[in-house]
């Protein structure tokens, strides 16, 4: 396959740096650093199966790609790779390809689908979402909370967002179980992942038709009343992004959370009850350890000049999101010397930016179902400790999504609240 980039290289070091590999799963920050060391801030990598992109690591330069929609639009039509990337192709589902979706769309198109979804996600009610959330995790909890051991993962943060989610979309907790499995398994690139992303697809499409059917309070039938006109095939799409988006990182963002809250000594008070320490540690999870380490992706509407690097038109952009949260050229700067650059101060990329950030209200969302399924954890069981060294900790096999595999748990039994799940 031929590389369609002016790589500017170093001497001594490699050119192109692979997408994969364990070091992205154990102490990827490091590897980051390297990165920015020996290539700058725009790195030429290749994911698997020889595919090239470009990953932005720095701070500035991210905030230029996500800045210029115009240069760098999220339209996938665009890459140069097409003739070279096989139906098959396990990243396939998590790099897209053009379809009318709010995520794969540019331009007014894609403002069209924005139009649509985002008044939709801002009339979900912040509280009635909270009181689902508490009941929710208390049926969670109630599952397992008599055993004295509990695996987080599993039993709690990844259950608990796509039962959120479902609620909101309209769907019966009945089908919460497999549409998690399906997310995670499209979003890990597996061998699955392209069944498991036609599963998914399958769920909405059955969704769809129940809320034209039947139209209720919830996140389906609202997006049915944009006075716009839609396909079935728009509407299906743009329900699985927004599951998608909602799903995994939000379970990632409470497991990491509660990793962080038991493996450091600072939100100590936090686990008898510290509210405000559960807010920052999960701004600083954010910060230090966010679910989306990198994002696909941008696509360069011509050739042009990104760090020191050429960039060509059609090249794939990799968003490094937590590479660029640690960027030391602006930590200082952010920390003025005082403070770390994650107290108090959201100018991560956690969400990433620009025209196609994480819509506001689904930011909102997200932290509402985190925040309130930690503090519901801590409530109940609030000697809860890890089961095994936080060495042993496994990261899911991801370069792009970081969260943790398993979270196992001890605690004193307490007695359910109400029904088991």
């Amino acid at each position: 396959m031929t590389m369609p980039y002016a790589t500017p290289g170093r001497p001594g070091h490699p050119a192109i740096v692979p997408l994969s590999g364990p070091r992205f799963h154990t102490d990827p920050q490091q590897l980051y650093r390297e990165m920015r060391r020996e290539h700058g801030p725009v790195v030429a990598v290749e994911l698997p199966g020889g595919v090239p992109a470009w990953l932005v690591v720095g701070y500035r330069e991210l905030h230029q790609v996500t800045s210029d929609p115009e240069l760098f639009p999220r339209d996938v039509s665009l890459w140069n790779q097409w003739p070279n990337i096989p139906p098959d192709w396990p990243l396939l589902p998590m790099v897209g390809q053009p379809m009318p979706s709010i995520y794969f769309t540019a331009g007014a198109e894609h403002r069209r689908h924005v139009s649509m979804v985002e008044p939709a996600l801002e009339a979900v009610d912040p509280f009635e979402l909270r009181s689902a959330c508490e009941a929710l995790a208390d049926r969670l909890i109630d599952g397992f909370c008599g055993r004295g051991q509990a695996e987080l993962v599993t039993d709690f943060a990844e259950p608990l967002p796509v039962l959120a989610l479902a609620r909101i979309l309209g769907f019966p907790d009945e089908d919460g179980p497999d549409l998690a499995w399906t997310m995670k398994t499209f979003t890990d690139g597996g061998p699955d992942a392209q069944a498991a992303h036609l599963r998914f697809a399958d769920h909405m499409r059955r969704l769809l038709a129940a809320k034209k059917a039947r139209p209720g309070a919830d996140l389906v039938s609202r997006m049915l009343t944009c006075p716009m006109p839609f396909t079935d095939q728009e509407y299906v799409l743009d329900l699985m992004a927004i599951t998608a988006a909602g799903h995994l990182p939000t379970a990632d963002w409470i497991g990491n959370s509660v990793r962080l809250m038991l493996t450091d000594d600072r939100f100590a008070a936090a686990l008898g009850g510290g509210r405000h320490s559960i807010g920052q540690a999960m701004n600083e999870v954010l910060w230090e350890d966010t679910p989306t380490q990198i994002l696909a992706g941008r696509w360069a509407a011509r050739d042009t000049r990104l760090g020191d690097s050429i960039v060509r038109a059609g090249d794939l952009l990799l968003l490094g999101l937590a590479a660029a949260n640690a960027d030391p050229h602006v930590r200082q700067h952010l920390a003025d010397g005082v403070e770390p650059a994650h107290s108090g101060n959201n100018a991560h990329f956690a969400f990433s930016y620009g025209e196609y950030r994480c819509p506001f209200p689904a930011q909102q969302i997200a932290e509402i179902i985190a925040r309130t399924g930690i503090e519901v954890l801590l409530d109940r069981l609030p000697d809860i400790d890890l089961a095994v060294p936080a060495q042993n900790l496994v990261r899911r096999p991801s370069a792009f999504l970081r969260g943790m595999t398993s979270l196992p748990v001890c605690f004193t039994p307490v007695r359910a609240v109400g029904g088991a799940p």
